[in-house]
């Protein structure tokens, strides 16, 4: 009596209740098999096994009673011998389709490849089954097989209408066949289950892809939900539309009205971790893990939050114990690879890429790594970067849509500044001045920024929106989107500034966001590589004629530089030549660590040889760390050296950073990536730069800017030469006392600094671009 009441509760759903039902003393064969079948439901598999083998040893031997004992070694740990019975099982009774479907889930759960054999059997014994249909069409999704899955999926919501997840299912199948009822059928799972938030995601995305993401937000903002799951899917919406910050909003509204939950709160992370907002990111992603310990992405996003916050030692770190725990991950490795380059470990950093190549040799991702890591390396040429950089343009989406746009040479040109460093950046200080100068009876810009700052905390970024005419945030929006975007506002020239740097939407010009599409600074290393991009802004220093076959694009050189520097209003008085007091030569460099190769440093180390009384500064935000300092201090240490003759700085704020050139006396700028802004920086604090020209673009940014101020002479063109000239300009104190005193002087009235001359010139230039565009027809 007792085992039939159990087994009755147990259909219920009510297994501790069977249990109370059933003694342990109770030893008859249907006692022990209900007892068992008890312990399994409550996921006490070990216990199970012993019930169900004494019920076996007492003679039972019912076909639900071999099937269960099969599923308490499945939930053991033995799948082998589980899947072995299952199996088993299933061949001695053809007809039953409960074996079949539990192999199926058994194999599912470990991604075996046979779990779509095991439901396709299940089916053939019972196509009626709601697990067996959704199961299977699960399956068929994943690999992309969706027309068939929607069959199975319609029969499913056909015969059991409240199975939220069929529901659920099949609106993905929808989706993956960007069949408009997709939201339909998300809206019905919804209806069936509120509180789940991925339904509430899905049905979103199916609204964006289905060009309805406005409506469904006005619908929800009219409803006014203001439960977690709702206020997650409005953020959702409101992200993908390029409004992040009300999005950011409205998912810590609903962290707050759900602690526990752990998707808006990883959603929370992920956005702010796309955002310049990265001390709030670092914040929520920590969180998020305490929600979700271990999860994969929001450690990869913490690891590119603490790069952006200049803790490369610790990033590193988090990627290697990321990359023991999961195993190797293209992402993570890309990720690795940038973060180690920024520790001065050029050619560890470029394997590490490559490794990531070897993973996923068609994404862009692992390509692009190694691009951002190849300019740093002592080892690269022209032609090794080019051939990486059009790997990355192969793997891209590409979509060259014509544009609409009229084809009218004198019109007032449309430009759009594609970047995430519209704000106080390096992109910043040498391109600002430039537009600012544009002529705007001629010109109108449009600024499409990323991670946009706020104006009223940023000097930079209120000069940019001053400048606008018209100001786009694309936070969240994909690269189709973006396009979509772009075409819209009738952008005739996109100039992108951010490259395949941080927050960088190179990628989306791809797609061919303008008729005109122009790269200028913003990790304008070298070429892009990228087809689809149409010219390259440089000057005649910049890109010699010798250097030409390596770029892609276009050239458009300017008859300056092809930048223009504004000098910061904080910036402190050029004070006397160290040297006059010290009695020995400061030298310095000021230049990010990952530009400090093995041979600079062994180049470096050759001059303090040769005069034993210099010093040498290095200041950069990584000596912030301390075991960092001490790896390089034994690499000068190793060339005979001291740490005496060495002083290493950390970070500092900018007034402070511009301050400490009045400690040095001449910059010995690093190679093969020449310094950018920090040259242009240590010119305007009358320090002038020794500089290495190489061969490409970012090896000839000292070049330039010392040719536009008449110091050409400071450049030397192999490593014997940079020895040579480096001691021969630290001999003369009189004359490096003499330049020191008027560099400021000298450059504010040089082409680096006249910004309406450059204005000038780079109007010239983007109307020769666009006209020859007009040309065309």
């Amino acid at each position: 009596m007792s085992a039939s009441a159990a087994l009755e509760l147990l259909r219920a759903g009510d297994a501790a209740g069977a249990l109370r039902l059933l003694p342990a003393g109770d030893q008859g064969a249907e006692a022990l098999e209900a007892r068992g079948m008890a312990l399994l439901a409550v996921d006490d598999a070990t216990a199970a096994i012993v019930v169900l083998d004494a019920a076996i040893a007492h003679g039972a031997a019912s076909p639900s009673l071999l099937l269960n004992r099969a599923l308490a070694e499945d939930l053991a740990g033995d799948i082998i011998r589980a899947r072995h019975w299952m199996a088993e099982i299933a061949a001695t009774y053809p007809e039953w389709p409960e074996p079949a479907l539990r192999l199926a889930e058994s194999l599912r759960r470990t991604q075996d490849a046979g779990a779509e054999a095991a439901y396709e059997q299940a089916l053939e014994r019972d196509g009626l089954r709601a697990e067996t249909l959704i199961g299977l069409a699960s399956l068929l999704l994943l690999r992309g097989a969706a027309e068939r899955a929607q069959s199975l999926l319609l029969r499913c919501c056909g015969l059991h209408p409240d199975r939220h997840e069929a529901w659920d299912a099949l609106g993905l199948a929808l989706l993956q066949l960007r069949d408009p009822m997709a939201e339909a059928a998300f809206a019905e799972a919804q209806n069936l289950d509120s509180t789940c938030y991925n339904y509430a995601l899905h049905r979103a995305e199916a609204a964006w892809q289905g060009g309805g993401a406005a409506g469904e937000l006005a619908r929800l903002e009219v409803v006014a939900a203001a439960d977690s799951v709702s206020l997650t899917m409005r953020a959702s919406l409101l992200e993908r539309l390029g409004r992040g910050s009300e999005a950011i909003d409205l998912l810590e509204a609903a962290t707050a009205l759900a602690p526990d939950a752990a998707t808006p709160a990883l959603l929370l992370a992920g956005l702010l971790a796309r955002t310049a907002r990265v001390a709030e990111a670092e914040v929520a992603l920590r969180r998020a893990l305490t929600l979700e310990p271990g999860h994969a992405r929001l450690l990869n996003d913490l690891a590119v939050v603490l790069m952006r916050r200049h803790r490369h030692v610790e990033a590193v770190a988090l990627l290697e114990d990321l990359r023991a725990r999961h195993g190797d991950d293209p992402t993570c490795l890309s990720n690795l690879a940038n973060a180690t380059v920024s520790l001065g470990l050029q050619e560890q950093a470029c394997a590490v890429a490559r490794e990531a190549i070897a993973l996923a040799p068609e994404s862009p991702t692992t390509w692009r790594a190694l691009t951002n890591v190849l300019p740093y390396a002592d080892s690269t040429r022209a032609a090794d970067l080019l051939d990486a950089l059009r790997a990355v343009s192969d793997r891209l989406a590409h979509e060259d849509i014509p544009c609409a746009n009229p084809r009218d040479p004198g019109k007032r040109l449309r430009l759009g500044l594609l970047s995430g460093s519209l704000r106080t950046h390096p992109v910043g200080w040498l391109t600002v001045a430039g537009f600012e100068a544009l002529d705007p009876s001629a010109f109108e810009i449009v600024c499409l920024a990323q991670n946009a700052a706020d104006p009223a905390r940023d000097s930079m970024a209120r000069r940019y929106r001053a400048i606008a005419v018209d100001w786009h945030d694309i936070d969240g929006m994909d690269d189709a989107g973006l396009a979509v975007l772009t075409r819209a506002l009738g952008i005739d020239v996109l100039i992108d500034l951010g490259g395949y740097g941080d927050a960088g939407r190179l990628p989306a010009c791809a797609r061919r966001l303008a008729p005109v599409q122009v790269k200028w600074v913003g990790m304008q290393n070298h070429s892009t590589g990228l087809a689809g991009m149409d010219w390259f802004i440089t000057d005649r220093w910049e890109t010699p004629a010798e250097q030409r076959g390596f770029y892609t694009e276009r050239l458009l050189a300017l008859a300056d530089g092809y930048v223009c520097y504004s000098p910061p209003a904080h910036a402190p008085d050029v004070g006397p030549l160290p040297a006059l007091a010290n009695g020995f030569i400061t030298f310095g460099c000021f230049n990010n660590l990952a530009k400090i190769t093995p041979a600079t440093v062994a180049v470096w180390c050759e001059i303090l040889a040769a005069l034993p009384t210099a010093r040498l500064i290095l200041k950069t935000h990584q000596f912030s760390d301390a075991p960092t300092g001490a790896r390089v201090r034994a690499a000068f240490d190793a060339r005979g050296i001291g740490p005496d003759r060495i002083e290493l700085r950390g970070a500092s704020g900018h007034r402070e950073f511009m301050r400490q050139y009045n400690d040095i006396d001449l910059v010995l700028d690093p190679f093969p990536y020449s310094g950018g802004l920090t040259t242009c920086e240590a010119l305007w604090m009358g320090v002038p730069v020794v500089t290495l020209v190489g061969e490409i673009f970012a090896a000839r940014h000292s070049f330039s800017h010392l040719s536009n101020v008449g110091l050409a002479d400071w450049a030397s063109f192999n490593r014997a030469d940079y020895i040579t000239l480096a001691l021969r300009k630290a001999a003369d104190i009189e004359g490096l006392a003499d330049l020191r005193g008027g560099l400021r002087a000298r450059m504010k009235a040089s082409p680096l600094c006249d910004s309406a001359r450059f204005g000038r010139n780079l109007g010239a230039a983007l109307r020769h671009a666009w006209r020859d565009w007009c040309a065309l027809e």
